[in-house]
């Protein structure tokens, strides 16, 4: 085809044509720096984020394609700490948390302390397609998603959860995630204890942690971990989505920011996307996503948005362990974090296999 014709009517027709193939191949107009579709993900699960890709590349909808990149993740339990088989409770049991996000429409579908599922991510789908919640816990979570045709109810357990459980009991429960409390021995039950200070000074010869209980900062790659997972669409839509069994030897009941939107995650189609991990309970007091996603609607890029939230949270919080990636609506990805190097994935029509991307402290 000729592009340059002699006249001007032809040039004008030819230069139109050419920026409606261009935008046809790319899913971007010129000048943008980044390309759709994109998968970015949390650590180096590959194996989730090409799954996540294939479906979204194949057609899915991203909020499809998220679902399908945290269940394989949910499957493969990632780290022992998605999925079922893992970071068990104080009671030796695990249960789920998940959340999915779509960034059109802003519905958001969660699960929470969710016990005998395993499929996490599926049951947050169902969340957000069947009722006008965003967010359901515990066993009312899990005879919800029984009752719309989710396998169950199932032992989350596994051999491997179990036997670190026993090994944390023979440690006398440490380490634990109590404080101000004095237990009637090293595991409990604890009760309160106003003098705190008192009880410590006073145990001598005692590891005060073993005698008052406190909580000691075990955060860390395989003690506990999440999926966040962003992908956008061929059309430019944008979801999120979360899984996670939470903390190892958490308090039975807790949940952590995984299926907080906002916290762990956040998407708006107009804006881009962010995923959270870390200490959950710390990062669910500052919405560092929500942070993100508005500061980047601010005019910052995703990196020094980033950077500001995560800074936010340190200020606070100088011994916290956690990270963030950010991603804006034209795919420009990038991360920060804070206490350990953090590592995410990628996967873009520029890519032919998932790339992982490191971010140091």
């Amino acid at each position: 085809m000729e592009l340059y014709a002699h006249d001007s009517n032809n040039r004008f027709r030819a230069s139109a044509l050419l920026l409606v193939l261009l935008f046809q191949v790319t899913g971007r107009v010129a000048g943008e720096s980044g390309s759709y579709p994109l998968v970015v993900s949390t650590w180096p699960f590959l194996e989730a984020v090409e799954r996540a890709w294939s479906a979204v590349n194949n057609g899915s909808s991203a909020v499809d394609a998220v679902v399908d990149g945290c269940s394989a993740c949910e499957e493969l339990r990632c780290d022992g700490t998605v999925g079922p088989g893992g970071s068990p409770d104080e009671n030796g049991e695990t249960t789920i948390d998940a959340m999915v996000m779509d960034g059109v429409t802003m519905e958001v579908g969660a699960v929470a302390a969710m016990r005998y599922i395993k499929d996490g991510i599926k049951a947050a789908r169902l969340v957000m397609r069947h009722t006008q919640h965003t967010l359901l816990v515990g066993e009312k979570a899990s005879a919800f998603s029984i009752s719309m045709g989710l396998p169950g109810p199932e032992d989350l357990s596994s051999s491997e959860s179990i036997e670190k459980w026993n090994k944390w009991k023979e440690n006398n429960c440490q380490p634990n995630f109590w404080k101000n409390v004095v237990p009637v021995n090293s595991c409990g039950p604890y009760y309160s204890n106003d003098l705190m200070v008192v009880a410590e000074t006073t145990c001598s010869g005692d590891d005060p942690m073993r005698t008052v209980g406190l909580r000691s900062n075990h955060f860390g790659l395989h003690s506990h971990d999440t999926i966040s997972m962003a992908v956008i669409d061929k059309f430019g839509h944008i979801a999120v989505g979360t899984s996670t069994n939470g903390a190892t030897f958490k308090i039975p009941g807790r949940v952590g920011d995984g299926p907080i939107a906002g916290s762990s995650a956040y998407a708006d189609s107009d804006i881009g996307a962010c995923g959270a991990t870390g200490d959950g309970d710390i990062m669910m007091r500052f919405l560092p996503c929500y942070q993100v996603v508005e500061s980047m609607r601010l005019g910052m890029d995703p990196k020094d948005a980033a950077k500001d939230a995560i800074s936010r949270i340190a200020r606070k919080f100088p011994d916290f362990i956690g990270a963030i990636f950010a991603v804006n609506k034209n795919g420009t990805h990038a991360g920060a974090c804070h206490g350990w190097t953090f590592k995410y994935s990628v996967r873009s029509p520029e890519m032919h296999h998932a790339e992982v991307f490191t971010v140091l402290p």
